[in-house]
């Protein structure tokens, strides 16, 4: 494969991923194979860690058959080899200032996220190679899209799952996180939506809004089964505003969301995520603040499944049980999950609360 070198080793599986480095990537070759060592064990595929030392290697690297993660460095001839392979999922450890790069806003490519951003390129390499999805269009933008999977051996009618993810509203968070439980939805039967949109801190709140309200119209347009609304951290917040606003989903569900928006821009959480993507804080823009916080929208008028896991933030923990009681006492239809587990646990497809969150919904909408 030209000048390259390697660390690690392939195993037997069903699946193998190639990392490739490019040449001037400042990152500790060892660490990389670590993590990445870690998540090829966690995902049970066979997995290699190389160096390509010069442009020869790394383009014959990119003919690697399988699922293929690429972080170019800084060399602007490595990162033209790999624009120009769609199929390689690009990693940036830095933020990057090309609005192509971020995260949801081109094919493939995580930005952003330093080391630990390699086990999220890991895992979306897996998932769209193991379960590939179909990618629809519902604007111009290039973040205006959602991927759709359909469900594993339905027979009739089935309900639809319209995810949208979190990352205190910022643009180096992306569509990526909610990928492995689209793929245990679709397997639960479920024709599975996994919503991109333009981020606050790029394009506005109004943008983001307008987004998540036309991919939920997107997927649920000619549904044949239930709508159910699913949204992780900040994107349990975009899912419930959503299902108050347009009213046609069945179930709207907040995996660790941020409910309370007024109390999460006076508690700083995010270091100040909430007024960083609502454009002001909550004295500065109250009726914007009424609008968007689950909270002041109550009654919701749509059943509601709030989903926490002990193990997170206390502060998310405080916001979700008192959003909860406050939802009960509007008269919503509203049940409140709190199990073991951190913030990831909830879009963990493994983890003990997805599957009693996934159970919940089954029972919902089945």
């Amino acid at each position: 494969m030209g000048a390259m070198e390697h660390n690690g080793r392939m195993t037997s599986s069903d699946l193998d991923v190639l990392v490739v480095t490019g040449p001037g990537l400042v990152a500790d070759p060892s660490l990389l194979a670590e993590v990445a060592g870690g998540e090829f064990e966690a995902l049970g595929v066979g997995g290699k860690v190389t160096r390509a030392s010069d442009l020869p290697g790394l383009r014959a690297a990119l003919e690697f058959p399988g699922a293929l993660v690429v972080l170019p460095g800084p060399d602007p001839g490595a990162r033209a080899l790999v624009s120009g392979c769609p199929r390689a999922v690009w990693l940036d450890l830095t933020r990057s200032a090309t609005p192509a790069a971020p995260g949801g806003e081109g094919t493939g490519r995580l930005h952003g996220r330093g080391i630990a951003g390699l086990t999220w390129a890991i895992r979306h390499a897996v998932h769209r190679t193991r379960r590939p999805a179909r990618r629809v269009a519902y604007g111009e933008h290039p973040a205006q899209w959602a991927e759709a999977r359909t469900p594993r051996g339905a027979a009739g009618p089935a309900p639809v799952a319209v995810l949208v993810h979190g990352g205190y509203w910022r643009s180096v968070w992306g569509a990526d996180l909610m990928d492995a439980l689209c793929v245990d939805l679709a397997d639960r039967g479920f024709a599975a939506w996994n919503v991109e949109y333009r981020s606050p801190d790029v394009h506005g709140w109004a943008a983001t809004v307008g987004d998540v309200a036309r991919g939920l119209a997107l997927a649920s347009a000619g549904a044949s089964g239930p709508v159910v609304v699913i949204g992780h951290s900040a994107g349990g917040q975009l899912a419930l505003r959503a299902a108050a606003d347009d009213r046609r989903a069945a179930l709207a569900v907040s995996l660790a969301g941020v409910l309370d928006l007024v109390e999460g821009d006076l508690r700083h959480l995010g270091s100040g995520a909430v007024a960083a993507a609502l454009g002001g804080s909550a004295v500065e823009l109250p009726q914007v603040y009424r609008r968007s916080s689950p909270l002041e929208r109550l009654p919701l008028g749509v059943p509601q499944l709030v989903v926490q896991g002990d193990g997170d933030d206390l502060d998310l923990i405080d916001l979700n049980r008192r959003y909860a009681r406050a939802a009960g006492e509007s008269g919503d239809e509203v049940t409140y999950l709190e199990l073991s587990g951190d913030h990831f646990d909830v879009i963990a497809p493994a983890s003990p609360i997805w599957r009693a969150t996934a159970h919940a919904i089954a029972a919902a909408v089945f």
